[in-house]
């Protein structure tokens, strides 16, 4: 698994209440191709596989479950951040150091604006423990 610094989402990041991930990830603006009328529509999601992993780098306490949702916007600023993917709402049993968390085989279907981020939900108590990597990468080892 490689990760690149402009692809992370989160690199070890404190999950001690709901948030969002540290980094947003910026697809770049679309342009009009010579010709067209139109600028070209985007949706990230069509085409190859980008993959996506989570990883807990500090296990996590107190909290019931944590879910973790692709979310993307046309401006830096998330002012209307669109869900386009929800994980299952993982327990406190699977959010143990090492953990590598289910998330889309890649950037879901339906992430057609500009800026990426993921959003972290707590449920339960606030946990004082718990830290997340999460980003893009060139592939996931499966081991399978």
């Amino acid at each position: 698994m490689i990760m690149d610094a402009t692809t992370l989402f989160s690199n070890v990041q404190a999950v001690t209440a709901t948030t969002v991930s540290t980094n947003i990830v910026d697809l770049g603006a679309t342009g009009t191709v010579y010709g067209a009328v139109a600028a070209i529509v985007r949706d990230i999601g069509k085409g190859a596989a980008v993959p996506l992993k989570v990883t807990v780098a500090e296990s996590f306490n107190n909290l019931t479950s944590l879910t973790i949702t692709v979310e993307t916007d046309d401006n830096a600023g998330f002012a209307s951040a669109k869900t386009v993917w929800t994980s299952p709402a993982y327990a406190v049993a699977d959010l143990a150091a090492g953990a590598k968390l289910l998330l889309p085989d890649s950037i879901p279907l339906g992430t057609d604006e500009r800026y990426a981020r993921l959003k972290y939900t707590v449920a339960g108590a606030a946990p004082t423990l718990g830290k997340i990597t999460a980003g893009v990468t060139a592939g996931n080892q499966t081991n399978g």
